[in-house]
């Protein structure tokens, strides 16, 4: 599967060299595997593992234990997200080198746009070594 927009409608029919021009605000919330944390995927390259996201944390939404397996990119647009190594509240900008591994939380929530080069590894929990793309094979 080649880089797309989930749930833009339309998109079949773009030329295949095309700018993709997305509504987010018509792009439906998506519930994942944590409890507290939804998202819209604007653009994501399964091949590849890249994911570009819009993602709401509510407040006191937690992530387990997990290590990025490249460089991860989150600017926070509302409240502030936090891990073992400090805050990062709204209007202010934090990236993680490949092999960070942390803990993540908000405790007031959140929403950030987050940039992924490859799925995160889960460290702890029942997705434990199982990476974002291995899960949706399985």
């Amino acid at each position: 599967m080649v880089a797309h927009t989930p749930n833009l409608m339309d998109e079949d029919k773009l030329p295949l060299l095309g700018s993709r021009y997305v509504d987010v605000k018509s792009l439906p919330w998506e519930t994942g595997r944590w409890e507290g944390i939804r998202s819209k995927t604007l653009m994501e390259d399964p091949e590849r593992g890249l994911k570009t996201a819009l993602i709401e944390w509510s407040p006191g939404a937690s992530l387990p234990f997990h290590e990025h397996m490249d460089i991860e990119q989150s600017y926070i647009l509302e409240g502030s997200l936090c891990d073992e190594e400090g805050e990062c509240s709204a209007g202010e900008f934090v990236w993680r080198p490949i092999g960070n591994r942390h803990h993540a939380y908000s405790p007031n929530g959140c929403v950030l746009l987050a940039i992924f080069l490859k799925p995160n590894k889960n460290l702890e929990g029942p997705y434990a070594d199982i990476t974002e793309i291995e899960k949706a094979d399985a």
